[in-house]
């Protein structure tokens, strides 16, 4: 993964911020939209793209787009980096390979310790019944 040539790849929209701000939020466009063509990619190869809509499939759209949105500042550039950000952070994340488990085996001391513990609690169990008249 080319992380500047996936950045040219992205499409930024503003549009205007919903929320309170009075009159300024009605004249200025500071929320940024963030859209991602996965499909249509060159910065993925075809098996990062397969990985990527496996483990993204919550956030793709039907045409395999990612859009982000960020609207937490007033300041369109700001919000712009951070959109940027979030996104980077979510290919590298989905991209991320988890390691592979080692099956491992109990301890000795730690079977002979349940078995115990088993013992004791049937053996308390034993002794709340009815004693057994023959």
């Amino acid at each position: 993964m080319d992380q500047r040539l996936l950045l040219t790849e992205l499409t930024f929209k503003a549009i205007r911020s919903s929320g309170a701000g009075g009159q300024h939020v009605n004249k200025v466009s500071s929320k940024i939209e963030l859209i991602f063509d996965l499909s249509s990619s060159a910065a993925l190869s075809d098996t990062e793209k397969n990985y990527l809509r496996t483990k993204l499939k919550g956030k793709l759209t039907q045409s395999e787009k990612i859009i982000l949105y960020c609207d937490h500042t007033r300041s369109q550039h700001k919000n712009k980096s951070i959109v940027t950000a979030r996104f980077l952070s979510l290919i590298k994340a989905a991209l991320k390979k988890p390691k592979k488990r080692k099956p491992t085996r109990p301890t000795k001391s730690s079977v002979e310790k349940r078995l115990e513990s088993k013992q004791k609690h049937a053996l308390k169990k034993r002794r709340r019944q009815k004693p057994q008249n023959e």
